[in-house]
């Protein structure tokens, strides 16, 4: 296999860029459209399955983000408890130190968690609670971790709010532990988040060649097993928009390699497990992931051949952000299907280079507008099919225009070579759905009765 050197990659080619990119932009302070910094920072941490998970805030905050996403777990079910301080106009006016306090007692006795993240809110933030003394003396005498989450909502997006959580993983999580043996060629995936049990299909993969997935940051995650990301070999930093930071001052502090990549579409996977194996400079490991990826490449090309035939030419609008913003275009791309319209509303300098690089120059951009803007490119780019995010299903049912949901509220998995097989299947069976002809046929009372001739 020909080296991959890491400032020399083919993008097109080979589905990635140079590692060396920036990482999110700093949002200004209120600037929460599309979700806050206190929602960011959840979605980072709750897929730490064992861990507990604690709102200091009113009830609302935790009941608005409960079970937003659909993030699978293979064990424990902790993190799926809406722990809240739930805190009251009395509590807001006196302070909620007190029952803040009570309610990590309570978790450590009930639950005996391995450890408890402690998340501010915008409340808790501006009424000055000192929520970082609270949290280290409780784990000082409760002999566990208690950690504080410092990301309330007002403070800017979601995507900053990812980057908040990484930091506190930095902080008080990676590098306190060690595995209970050597893992001599491990891989840390960050920014995976297990969304429909993308992880399980990913992990499988990376098994098959021999890659042990040392630590999840934090799809299915296990808090032990963040506590000595430190040792692995390799990161891969799958949502590059929100994490990026963590795998830099990673290979500032511990001197681990990483790079961008993507397991959406066949040759993002194979450039993702090449790469994973190259950084380990490890021969054996490169000529094992040569013979998997080859191997399925080439039953891959078998399995999709009748959807690539129903596929070929057809359009898609494509609503979505960060890393899916160009990946799921690779993905089409490889089944046949044109993107005449993308959303660039959440990506980066870096993702909207990538979408340049995989679209036609009459591709249409979508920076803001929301349902409107949409539908006008539906129409004007005559579409076939809209790819976006579930609160988009209803404009598409207005539009009576096929739709695919491909957010993080999905029930099915599309990462891996498996996974874009499952993408061929719902595209087709979505665009051949006899509904669309039905929906655009007069209603029966509106037919014209043969009989009045």
């Amino acid at each position: 296999m020909e080296p991959i050197r890491k400032d020399e990659i083919d993008a097109q080619e080979c589905g990635s860029v140079t590692p060396k990119s920036k990482p999110c932009p700093r949002p200004k302070p209120g600037e929460a459209a599309g979700g806050c910094s206190f929602d960011g920072a959840q979605i980072t941490l709750l897929p730490i399955m064992d861990a507990a998970h604690l709102v200091h805030g009113p009830i609302a905050c935790a009941g608005n983000s409960w079970e937003s996403r659909g993030t699978l777990t293979s064990g424990p079910s902790l993190s799926q408890y809406g722990f809240a301080t739930d805190l009251n106009d009395t509590d807001i006016i006196f302070g909620g130190e007190k029952k803040l306090r009570d309610s990590i007692n309570y978790i450590a006795e009930r639950f005996a968690p391995p450890a408890i993240f402690v998340y501010a809110t915008c409340v808790t933030a501006l009424i000055g609670e000192d929520m970082d003394a609270v949290c280290k003396e409780a784990a000082e005498r409760l002999a566990i971790p208690v950690i504080p989450v410092n990301s309330p909502g007002f403070v800017g997006s979601k995507n900053l709010g990812n980057r908040l959580a990484g930091e506190a993983l930095l902080q008080y999580v990676i590098g306190t532990g060690e595995p209970e043996r050597e893992i001599p060629l491990g891989v840390n995936l960050i920014g995976e988040y297990n969304i429909a049990g993308e992880m399980w299909d990913i992990e499988k993969l990376m098994n098959s060649a021999g890659i042990t997935l040392m630590s999840r940051i934090t799809g299915d995650a296990r808090y032990k097993e963040i506590t000595w990301a430190h040792r692995a070999k390799v990161n891969m930093v799958v949502c590059s928009r929100a994490l990026l930071g963590l795998a830099k001052e990673m290979e500032s502090r511990y001197n681990i390699p990483y790079f961008e990549g993507s397991f959406y579409g066949a040759k993002e996977t194979t450039y993702s497990l090449r790469q994973m194996a190259f950084l380990m400079n490890d021969r054996e490991m490169e000529r094992r992931v040569d013979r998997l990826t080859e191997r399925e490449e080439s039953r891959l090309i078998q399995d999709l051949r009748p959807y690539r035939k129903l596929l070929k030419g057809k359009k898609a609008v494509l609503y979505t952000g960060g890393v899916k913003s160009w990946s799921i275009i690779s993905a089409l791309k490889e089944l046949g299907v044109q993107v005449v319209g993308v959303g660039t509303n959440k990506s980066t300098e870096d993702d909207v280079r990538r979408i340049a690089d995989r679209v036609g120059d009459d591709t249409e951009y979508i920076p803001e507008g929301g349902a409107s803007r949409i539908i006008k490119t539906v129409r004007e780019r005559k579409a076939d099919i809209m790819i976006a995010g579930g609160r988009n299903m209803y404009v598409a049912m207005k539009e009576q225009i096929p739709f695919i949901d491909i957010n993080q509220e999905r029930h099915k998995a599309y990462a891996g070579y498996e996974g874009l097989l499952r993408l061929a299947k719902e595209l087709t069976y979505s665009l051949a759905n006899p509904i669309w002809k039905l929906a655009a046929s007069p209603a029966p009372w509106d037919k014209e009765d043969p009989y009045d001739h």
